[in-house]
């Protein structure tokens, strides 16, 4: 039997389509993004922003999806955070969920200026999205119409899956990078992981689910995780500690939104996930039985099915156009 999975891990390739450039940040700061051309007038352009440790190819399949499409034609941004990828290394200081927004800020700002997004956020970069919509307001009262928020958490992040106390660099496990082989299963195993300390079968069950997933894409995983320093990433542990967002959501009531989890997800459990849902009542909500943490990558014909939907909910252009079309979404 053939599985979505499968026809997945057959579709993985390089792509040659995009433009990639460095943008400078607000404090110069020189990220990698990449820009792909719509496929006709663009409708409205939508922008993924990456989960820890990993980079702008954790959409690859999401970027399968959209490239060509033509009801509507959409321009796409992608690009790797600071201290990811092949963006510049950060400043420890700097390694907090709210310079991630204001980083995506200056990145709307440059190559997106105007256009009406779509905005979807995996893991960490769900949070950054949070935080965007507290710190610029603006943007989600009018150039945002849609946000799509996948395996993703608002807050108390150490209260399942990931012990709180190991979350701060001052808990003595964690002062070292050599002593992060300690670290309890969870966010932190990514960081085990982008130091080639896991083995291939330690990451499959760390970032996927209970159902087979091809080789290829566990081999696609590793070489994302394999290319971010495992120095840099410890330096994000401080900030997944003091994430607490619930409020950020309330800026999220004007636009389309999508709220997408897997029930087997070791990383941010499925509770997470319904937590946000119960706070954003008018969302579509997507469950994905036993999908895990990359459920993008292991179930990408599902998530793709809905962020196609969000896209096509969104692409009226004006607010009161696309609220016309709420009629066509629902919750699982």
């Amino acid at each position: 039997m053939t599985t979505g999975s499968d026809h997945a891990a057959a579709r993985l390739g390089v792509f040659d389509d995009g433009r990639v450039s460095r943008v400078a940040v607000d404090d110069g700061t020189p990220l990698a993004v990449e820009e792909v051309p719509a496929a006709g007038k663009p409708a409205l352009t939508v922008v993924g922003v990456h989960g820890f440790a990993l980079s702008r190819r954790s959409w690859h399949f999401q970027r399968q999806a959209l490239t060509g499409l033509t009801d509507p034609a959409v321009r796409q941004v992608y690009y790797d955070h600071r201290g990811h990828g092949e963006s510049a290394p950060a400043e420890e200081s700097a390694c907090t969920i709210e310079q991630l927004a204001a980083d995506l800020h200056s990145v709307i700002r440059t190559v997106a200026l105007d256009e009406p997004l779509v905005l979807m956020g995996h893991s960490m970069g769900g949070m950054v999205l949070m935080e965007l919509a507290q710190q610029a307001p603006e943007l989600f009262a009018g150039q945002v119409c849609g946000v799509g928020l996948l395996a993703t958490a608002a807050g108390e992040v150490g209260s399942q899956g990931l012990p709180k106390s190991l979350l701060s660099r001052r808990n003595p496990i964690t002062r070292g990078v050599g002593e992060l082989a300690g670290w309890q299963p969870g966010l932190v195993e990514f960081v085990r992981a982008a130091g080639g300390q896991l083995t291939r079968t330690a990451v499959r069950h760390l970032a996927f689910g209970k159902h087979d997933v091809p080789s290829e894409v566990v081999t696609f995983m590793q070489e994302m995780l394999g290319v971010s320093s495992m120095k840099q990433l410890a330096s994000f542990a401080d900030t997944f500690g003091t994430h607490n967002r619930y409020a950020a959501l309330a800026g999220l009531k004007h636009v389309h939104t999508l709220v997408v989890g897997g029930d087997a997800d070791r990383i941010t459990p499925y509770s997470h996930t319904e937590r946000i849902a119960a706070e954003l009542p008018d969302a579509s909500l997507l469950r994905l039985p036993g999908a895990g943490h990359m459920l993008q990558l292991e179930r990408p014909d599902e998530v793709n099915e809905h962020v196609l939907d969000l896209v096509r909910a969104c692409a009226g252009g004006t607010r009161e156009r696309t609220r016309k079309r709420r009629s066509r979404w629902w919750r699982r």
